[in-house]
């Protein structure tokens, strides 16, 4: 290549290379325009009219430019003159004007349609002519249709709306998610989920990946997340489903990122774990209930509904009875026995005692001891310290070493205390709550009428 065509001057063109005046490219950029587009004179001769404009009316670019306004092709007569004047009317008036009216097709139907048309400005900065652009109002009420449904799932939604991009980063949030993941709409933006989500992120972002991946999955999903939040962590519920947004203006889908719906369903679906929790723990007392029937020993009895109310309630389980049998209100200071207990190694059926009339020796303020003084409940937890914290504390108690939360529960009967239950549970569940406490209590009440029973037995 030459100096001369490197620096853009033509000296040197030879008869294969004419100079480009910028008509072709002008061409195209309107053939490639997504609205049908015209263009006027000052005399309103058509001048332009591009591809859209002929597969809309069925007229070609030939058949269209050099005409004079629409009258006699693409309007009725009737029509022809009120058309032509409110487009030419746009020459006079400032900014865009919109109108709707019927076309002709070329085989003879019509087309309402719906224009946008402005002045053209000519070298001396006068009108020299309008443009025109248009679409079937179908088409353009459906996307105006899209955009006031975007607009309103991100002002007015009633469930969280989330886009999400493709580095899984939330792009555009609306008011309820923003107040759903504690935080303002634009503090949110651009920064990892791991930030605001402290438990169940991985698996966010493992739907959200799939989604742009695979698509859409077939159903809403339900997750539950941890919440990092001023007031603390949360745990939620959200019942989520993804879309995967993929722009329209190529020919092969290019994902754009995933729009991400969800709504919080956390108290219902607290209601119904609590629900089926309930029927599991009545049908358990029920079948505890005719398994101790069986037994002729009522001690026997006594470790059946022990060992019936561990099923997905605690891992381990002990009875310390009062020496002596019992102790009425108001009596002490009081000594534990230690009863049957489950093993603390493979899962069985409780053992018996193995120090048969020999107390156990707890401290001053053991769970246990303040379970009979104070004739209720309590519920003890090594919190969140380090395991072999968590070891020692259950050591010291004369627990199982893996225990981490305890309910200890008094058994009466007959108006006296017969000694104490306790359930325990390892690391990996969840610490006691009054819920669990109530059950508890039931299971103490069958235990105790068994053990009241061996006791008035000869």
């Amino acid at each position: 290549m030459s100096a001369s065509r490197r620096s853009g001057t033509t000296d040197e063109l030879g008869p294969d290379e004419p100079e480009r005046d910028g008509a072709d490219l002008l061409a195209a950029l309107l053939d490639g325009m997504d609205a049908a587009l015209c263009a006027f004179d000052a005399d309103g001769v058509v001048t332009h009219w591009n591809r859209e404009a002929e597969r809309i009316l069925g007229w070609t670019a030939a058949e269209a430019v050099g005409r004079h306004g629409f009258a006699g092709w693409a309007v009725r007569p009737a029509d022809a003159e009120e058309i032509e004047n409110r487009l030419l009317s746009a020459m006079q008036a400032p900014g865009r004007q919109v109108h709707e009216f019927a076309l002709l097709t070329k085989e003879g139907g019509r087309v309402l349609v719906r224009t946008q048309s402005a002045a053209v400005p000519g070298p001396d900065g006068k009108p020299a002519g309008v443009y025109c652009a248009f679409s079937e109002v179908h088409a353009q009420i459906d996307l105006e249709r899209s955009i006031a449904l975007s607009e309103a799932l991100f002002d007015d939604a009633s469930w969280g709306v989330v886009l999400v991009d493709a580095d899984l980063r939330p792009a555009v949030v609306n008011g309820h998610a923003a107040r759903a993941l504690g935080t303002g709409r634009t503090a949110v933006l651009g920064r990892p989920l791991g930030e605001l989500i402290a438990q169940g992120v991985e698996e966010l972002e493992s739907a959200l990946t799939h989604v742009l991946a695979e698509g859409a999955p077939p159903a809403p999903a339900e997750m539950w997340v941890t919440l990092r939040t001023a007031e603390g962590e949360q745990r939620r519920c959200w019942r989520s489903g993804f879309l995967r947004l993929a722009s329209p203006l190529t020919e092969e889908p290019v994902p754009l990122g995933v729009g991400w719906l969800f709504q919080d369903v956390t108290e219902s679906k607290q209601t119904e774990q609590e629900a089926a929790l309930l029927r599991f723990r009545t049908n358990q007392l029920h079948r505890a209930a005719r398994a101790a029937a069986e037994c002729e020993d009522p001690a026997e009895a006594a470790s059946v509904h022990l060992d019936f109310a561990l099923a997905g309630f605690a891992d381990h389980a002990l009875i310390d009875r009062v020496a002596g049998g019992s102790v009425a209100d108001g009596e002490g200071p009081v000594r534990l026995v230690r009863g049957p207990a489950t093993p603390s190694g493979a899962p069985g059926p409780s053992l018996p005692a193995g120090r048969a009339g020999l107390p156990v020796r707890y401290s001053d303020g053991h769970p246990a001891l303040q379970c009979v003084e104070r004739i209720g409940s309590v519920r003890a937890s090594a919190g969140s310290a380090e395991p072999d914290r968590m070891r020692d504390w259950a050591v010291a108690r004369q627990w199982p070493a893996d225990s981490v939360h305890a309910l200890c529960v008094v058994l009466r009967s007959r108006g006296r205390t017969l000694g104490v239950v306790t359930f325990l549970r390892g690391a990996s569940r969840t610490q006691f709550e009054r819920f669990d406490a109530t059950y508890a209590e039931d299971v103490a009440v069958r235990i105790a009428a068994a053990l009241d029973l061996a006791a008035t037995l000869p």
